[in-house]
């Protein structure tokens, strides 16, 4: 029974063979507090819903909103966050110590309305009690997700001073093992495997009227105070500048090298460091 369960909410998610899900994340404000475009959640919620994007990755309390809020369209599918970490603020801003909890248990989530579930994993931290610890909570939570029949999605994150660059295949084999132990099946244990499987996924991947207007939204029409404009655009421009070719073009997003070598990437990670240093 879990077992259809747990498929049967990630169609959900998903949307079925052959769909081409979109999910949005929206459950930044917990570990990093009011950042633009996070003031008026629930308005927020609703465009995200008139845009009928597939999924939102939310914390319970917005869940809450979400239910005791009137919404003209359908809710997307949504997943629940149910921990928090100081990771961001540690090795972000240089800060403090380090610190995980899980906020509630998956039966809550599902009680909830959640089709999925989301935790933290951080490795690479040079931390050993504190990692120990990150992967009891998570065994601990996929063990639960099994007897309920509901979907766990594992964020996992190399983090820690002597890691530059937490994109590494090091960390991509230490990630995938760990994934593996905890029951993740077959997951890419190398670059090239991740590489051979994302290759795999874009057949799948098209364009569409509401992805299109999605990203036009999120890049020319964010809800945005006229102050916040300015650099929210650099980000974003920042982000789409790393996009590659294939993922730009069904979403007739331009490339211009360039431009986007020189001033563009250069400006993002300014205005990064910038908002670090203000909130540090």
């Amino acid at each position: 029974m879990s077992d259809y369960g747990k498929k049967i909410r990630l169609s959900r998610v998903l949307g079925g063979a052959g769909h081409r899900a979109l999910v949005v994340a929206f459950d930044h404000a917990l570990a990093l507090g009011p950042i633009p475009g996070t003031e008026d959640p629930v308005g927020q919620i609703r465009r995200f819903a008139e845009a009928k994007v597939d999924a939102l990755l939310l914390n319970l309390g917005l869940m809450r909103q979400c239910a005791e809020s009137y919404f003209e369209d359908p809710l997307p599918a949504l997943l629940a966050r149910i921990d928090w970490t100081t990771v961001w603020s540690v090795f972000g801003n240089g800060g403090g110590e380090l610190r995980s909890a899980l906020l509630a248990r998956p039966e809550e989530a599902l009680r909830q309305g959640a089709d999925a579930v989301v935790t933290y994993l951080v490795v690479g931290t040079g931390d050993s009690d504190f990692e120990s610890k990150e992967i009891k909570r998570n065994a601990e939570v996929a063990r639960e997700c099994e007897r309920a029949g509901i979907p766990l999605i594992i964020e996992s994150l190399a983090r820690g001073p002597g890691i530059s660059n937490p994109g590494e295949p090091q960390w991509l084999k230490r990630h995938t093992r760990i994934a593996v132990e905890l029951g993740v099946p077959d997951p890419p244990r190398t670059e090239a495997e991740l590489a051979e499987r994302i290759r795999q996924y874009r057949p799948e991947l098209r364009g569409t009227a509401q992805s299109r207007a999605a990203a036009r939204f999120l890049l020319l029409n964010p809800p945005l105070p006229v102050i916040a404009r300015a650099p929210y655009g650099l980000l974003a421009a920042a982000a789409t500048s790393l996009l590659p070719g294939w993922a730009r073009r069904p979403l007739y997003l331009p490339r211009l090298p360039v431009t986007e070598a020189a001033l563009v990437r250069p400006a993002g990670h300014a205005v990064i460091h910038g908002i670090r240093w203000a909130t540090s």
